[in-house]
C-alpha cells in the first residue's frame, strides 16, 4: 500500500515505474479503495466533470446516444428486454458494469468536458499511454471493480447479446415484422432551406467573445505530466495545471527565505519557463496544421483561443511566461498562421523551366486554386472555432498577400523567357484579384469587405514590368536576326525571284513578319497594362531603329555579285515596296512613341533612298554608252544606240509598274530627268556639226527620238512633265533654214528654261552648223537682252527646275573671229 508521501511524488520522472508496478501488484481491494479515495479527495474542489473511462464504455455511449435519437427507440427497447429474457435475464446494463456509475466521478479542473485528467493518478493512467509489459491505474482500477459484480465470461455474454440487440435497433439486421415495424414509425421529412441551413451553421459554430476560466487546481500536476499534456493536446488541462503551477511558484517565491529554497525556486522558474514554450510551440503546430486538418483540429482551435485570451489578459501582472516576441501571443497566432499559409503554397507542384516550358502557368493555375480551395475552409471550418475578436478569414487573407508575394519574388527569379514574364505580370495583375481567386463567389461574402491587393514591395511591379520590356527588345533582336537568316536561305542563296501579292507588287514577308512581332508584343501587353504597351512598343522600336542599316549590310554582301542584274533589280523593287509597307505600319504607334517612329521613319527613308540610287545606278550604267553615241555621225545615220536606250527604259518601265506609290514616282521622274539631262548633253560637246544642210535631217530625228521618249515616260508617270518642251525648242532651233530667223526661237526656250546661257547656246549653233560669224552674236546677243527683259540676268531660275545649270559645255576650236568680243564687230552690223 502507498504512503501519502509516495502519492505526492508519484508524478516525478523518476518513480512513474515504480508506482505503476505498485499498482499492478497491489491486490487488496481495500488498500486499492482508500488509494481512490485519497485521489478523489485531491481533486475534490475541481468543477467539471471527470472524463468516461475506457474505450468499450465511450461506444457504448455512443450506440446508447443513437438508439435514443433512433424513431425505432421503442423497438429497440422491445428487442433488448426480449434478447435479456431469452438468455436467462444475464444483460448486463452498460450504466450498470461501468465502474463509474458506483464510484461518483471525481471533478476536474479543465476547460471542457471531454478532459482526461481526474487526478495526478488518473493523469498517468488514463491520459497517457500505458509503457510497455506494465498496466494503467484506470486498467487495474476498472477490473478490479467490475469483478465485484460477476463473472467475465458472464458479462461477455451479456454484451455479445446486447450487441445482437442494438444491431437490430438499428436496422444492421432483421425480419419482416421488423420491416413493417419500421415503416409505421417512420415520420415525414421536413424540407430545410438552404438559408435555414446556413443559420443552423452559423449558430453551432459561433464562439463567444467572452469566457470563464474554470477554477484553477490548488494542487498542479508535474513539470513532467504537463509537459506530457501539452504533447498530446490536451491544452485545457495542462493550461489549468500550468498556472497552478504558476500560483504555487509565486508563492513560494514570496516565502522563500533560505538560499537552498532560492536554487529550488530557479530551477523551477526555468521549468515553467520550458512549459510556457512547449506551450506555445504547440499552440502554434495547431495553427500551423489547422487547415490541413481542420475537422480534427476544430475543438483544438477553441482552446488555443482561450489560451491566448487568457495569456493576453495576465500580459500585465508580473509572472513567468515564454518567450513570446513582441506580438505576444496572438502575434505568435498570426504567425503560425503565416507559416501555414507558406506551407500551402510550397505545397504546390512546381516543376522546373527545363522540364515542362509550361511550368510557369501550371504552377499559377495550381496556386489559384490552392488558394481558393484554403480559405473556403477558412470561411467555413476554422473561423467558427475563434471568437470574432480573432478576425480569422482577414488574418488568413493578409497573410495570402503577404506570402504570395514572397512567392512571386521568389519565382521571378527563375524567369528568363518572355512568355513566363508575361504569365506572371498577367497572373498578378488580371487574376489574382479576379473571380477566380480573390473575387470568388465561393468566399463571399466575407472577401467584400476585405482588401483582395497582394502586398507586394515598393518597385517589385516596375521592376517585372522593366524586366519584361527588356526581354521583349532581346526578342525582338533575335527574330530580326532570324528574319535576314531566312530570306537569305530562301531568297538570296536560291537566288528565287521575288513574288507578287494581289495588287501584282513585288513583295516579301519581311514588313509582315516584322509588324507581327511588334503588334502581338503590343496586343499581349495591353492586355496587362496601357503603360506596358507604350513601354514594350517603344523598346521594340528603339531595336527596329537599327534594322534597315543591317539589312541593306548583309543585301548588299550576298547580292553585290549577282550576275543577273534583272533579278538585282527585282530583288531592289521587292525592298523599297517592303520597307515602303513597315514604315506605314510603324506610323500607328507615332502617338505612344513619336521620337523612336520619327528615327525608325528617317532610318527606313534613307535604306529606300539607297535603294532607289542603286536602282537607278544600274539603270544609267546601262544606258550610259548609248546615250554618249547621241549627236554624233552614227547617230544621224542610225537608230541603233537611241533603239537600245528605249528599250532598256521600256524594260525599267515594266518593273516600276510593280513599285508601290510613291518611290515609283521619284524614281521614274529621276530617271526622266537623267536621260533628257543626258541626251541634251550631247549637244554641249561640240562632237558633230551638222554641214551641207544636215541640220534639217538631225532636228527631224531629234524630234521623232524626243515624242518617243515623251511617250515613254508619259506612261511610266512621270512628275517632271517641265522637261517635255526642251527637245522642241531645240529641234526648232537646230531645223531652222534661217539663221537669222533663229532669235525668234529664243523666247520661248528662254522662258522655259531660264538656266540657258550663252555657252549653251552657243554649243547648240555649233551643232546647228552655225560655227561662226556675224548671225551667230546677234543671236547670242539676243538671248542676253531676252535675260534681261525676263528678269533671269544673272539668274538660274527655279532651282528644282534646273537643266543646262549642270550641262558642262566643251568649248569647240574656231578661227580667231569666233572668239573676237561682239563689240569689235557691232561697226559691221547693220542698223536695226
Amino acid at each position: 500500500m502507498l504512503s501519502r508521501d509516495q502519492m505526492a511524488e508519484i508524478g516525478e520522472p523518476g518513480d512513474m515505474e515504480e508506482v505503476n508496478e505498485a499498482q499492478g501488484l497491489e491486490g487488496d481491494r481495500s488498500s486499492l479503495k482508500s488509494t481512490m479515495k485519497r485521489n478523489v479527495k485531491t481533486q475534490s474542489d475541481s468543477p467539471v466533470k471527470e472524463k468516461k473511462l475506457g474505450m468499450m464504455k465511450q461506444f457504448r455511449e455512443s450506440i446508447k446516444r443513437v438508439g435514443e435519437r433512433s424513431h425505432l427507440a421503442s423497438n429497440s427497447k422491445e428487442s433488448k428486454d426480449k434478447s435479456n429474457s431469452e438468455q436467462g435475464g444475464h444483460g448486463i446494463d452498460p450504466e450498470v458494469t461501468s465502474p463509474t456509475h458506483q464510484l461518483p466521478p471525481p471533478p476536474s479542473p479543465c476547460l471542457s468536458a471531454g478532459s482526461p485528467m481526474a487526478s495526478p493518478l488518473k493523469g498517468l493512467g488514463g491520459s497517457f499511454q500505458r509503457k510497455e509489459g506494465g498496466e494503467s491505474a484506470e486498467d487495474s482500477l476498472q477490473k478490479k471493480h467490475t469483478r465485484t459484480h460477476s463473472d467475465p465470461s458472464a458479462i461477455g455474454d451479456s454484451l455479445l447479446k446486447k450487441g445482437a440487440s442494438i444491431r437490430r435497433s438499428l436496422r444492421l439486421v432483421g425480419n419482416k415484422k421488423d420491416k413493417a415495424l419500421k415503416q409505421e414509425q417512420l415520420q415525414p421529412v421536413t424540407e430545410i432551406t438552404v438559408d435555414e441551413k446556413r443559420e443552423r451553421e452559423k449558430e453551432r459554430v459561433e464562439i463567444k467573445e467572452s469566457y470563464i476560466l474554470p477554477e484553477i487546481p490548488l494542487t498542479p500536476l508535474s513539470v513532467m505530466q504537463i509537459n506530457k499534456l501539452i504533447g498530446m493536446e490536451v491544452l485545457e488541462e495542462a493550461y489549468l495545471n500550468l498556472l497552478s503551477l504558476c500560483q504555487e511558484f509565486q508563492r513560494e517565491r514570496e516565502e522563500c527565505t533560505e538560499e537552498a529554497s532560492s536554487m529550488e525556486l530557479a530551477k523551477k522558474e526555468k521549468d515553467l519557463r520550458l512549459l510556457y514554450n512547449a506551450l506555445l510551440d504547440k499552440v502554434k503546430e495547431i495553427v500551423r496544421d489547422s487547415n490541413s486538418f481542420p475537422s480534427r483540429n476544430k475543438d483544438l482551435l477553441v482552446h488555443v483561443a482561450r489560451v491566448i485570451q487568457e495569456e493576453e489578459k495576465r500580459e500585465a501582472e508580473p509572472g513567468v511566461g515564454g518567450v513570446v516576441g513582441p506580438g505576444g501571443w496572438r502575434g505568435a497566432w498570426r504567425e503560425a498562421v503565416s507559416e501555414g499559409v507558406q506551407a500551402t503554397l510550397k505545397s504546390v507542384h512546381l516543376d522546373r523551366p527545363e522540364q515542362n516550358a509550361s511550368w510557369l502557368a501550371i504552377h499559377l493555375g495550381m496556386l489559384g486554386k490552392a488558394i481558393v480551395e484554403d480559405l473556403k475552409k477558412v470561411k467555413g471550418e476554422l473561423q467558427g472555432s475563434y471568437p470574432p475578436s480573432f478576425d480569422v478569414f482577414s488574418t488568413y487573407v493578409s497573410c495570402y498577400h503577404g506570402a504570395v508575394s514572397q512567392h512571386l519574388k521568389r519565382l521571378q527569379q527563375q524567369v528568363t523567357d518572355l512568355k513566363d514574364y508575361y504569365t506572371l505580370l498577367d497572373w498578378i495583375i488580371n487574376h489574382y484579384e479576379s473571380e477566380k481567386i480573390m473575387s470568388s463567389h465561393s468566399l463571399r461574402p466575407e472577401m467584400e469587405a476585405e482588401n483582395i491587393g497582394l502586398s507586394l514591395e515598393e518597385g517589385f511591379l516596375d521592376q517585372l514590368k522593366g524586366k519584361y520590356c527588356m526581354r521583349a527588345k532581346e526578342e525582338m533582336r533575335a527574330s530580326l536576326d532570324k528574319i535576314l537568316e531566312l530570306e537569305n536561305e530562301d531568297m538570296w542563296i536560291k537566288k528565287q525571284a521575288p513574288a507578287t501579292d494581289d495588287e501584282h507588287f513585288f513583295n516579301s514577308d519581311i514588313h509582315m513578319d516584322i509588324w507581327t512581332k511588334v503588334k502581338s508584343n503590343a496586343v499581349n501587353s495591353k492586355r496587362i497594362d496601357a503603360d506596358l504597351e507604350m513601354g514594350v512598343v517603344c523598346s521594340c522600336l528603339e531595336e527596329l531603329q537599327q534594322f534597315p542599316k543591317q539589312f541593306e549590310n548583309k543585301f548588299r554582301y550576298c547580292c553585290n555579285s549577282m550576275e543577273n542584274p534583272s533579278l538585282w533589280a527585282d530583288y531592289q523593287i521587292t525592298y523599297i515596296n517592303s520597307f515602303k509597307a513597315l514604315k506605314e505600319h510603324m506610323e500607328g504607334y507615332r502617338e505612344c512613341c513619336p521620337t523612336q517612329v520619327d528615327h525608325l521613319s528617317r532610318e527606313v527613308d534613307g535604306l529606300v533612298h539607297r535603294l532607289v540610287q542603286g536602282l537607278e545606278d544600274q539603270f544609267k550604267n546601262d544606258v550610259r554608252p548609248y546615250l554618249r553615241r547621241m549627236m554624233t555621225r552614227k547617230w544621224l545615220s542610225t537608230d541603233e544606240d537611241f533603239q537600245q536606250l528605249l528599250s532598256r527604259t521600256e524594260k525599267l518601265s515594266q518593273r516600276c509598274s510593280q513599285m508601290r506609290h510613291p518611290y515609283v514616282q521619284m524614281f521614274v521622274s529621276s530617271l526622266h530627268y537623267y536621260v533628257v539631262k543626258e541626251y541634251v548633253s550631247q549637244l554641249m560637246k561640240n562632237n558633230y556639226s551638222c554641214k551641207n544642210r544636215k541640220h534639217d535631217k538631225a532636228a527631224t530625228k531629234m524630234r521623232v527620238q524626243w515624242d518617243e521618249l515623251n511617250d515613254l515616260f508619259e506612261e511610266m508617270k512621270t512628275t517632271h512633265d517641265w522637261l517635255h518642251p526642251v527637245g522642241d525648242h531645240l529641234s526648232n532651233i537646230i531645223g531652222e533654214k534661217n539663221k537669222r530667223d533663229i532669235k525668234n526661237h529664243l523666247k520661248h526656250l528662254v522662258a522655259d528654261y531660264p538656266d540657258i546661257s550663252k555657252k549653251h547656246l552657243s554649243a547648240v549653233l555649233y551643232f546647228r552648223g552655225l560655227v561662226r560669224g556675224r548671225e551667230k552674236q546677234v543671236i547670242l546677243q539676243c538671248l542676253t537682252e531676252l535675260k534681261k527683259k525676263l528678269g533671269t540676268a544673272g539668274n538660274t531660275g527655279d532651282k528644282k527646275r534646273g537643266l543646262f545649270i549642270d550641262m558642262q559645255v566643251t568649248i569647240a576650236n574656231t578661227n580667231c573671229l569666233a572668239n573676237m568680243p561682239f563689240s569689235c564687230l557691232s561697226s559691221l552690223l547693220p542698223d536695226s
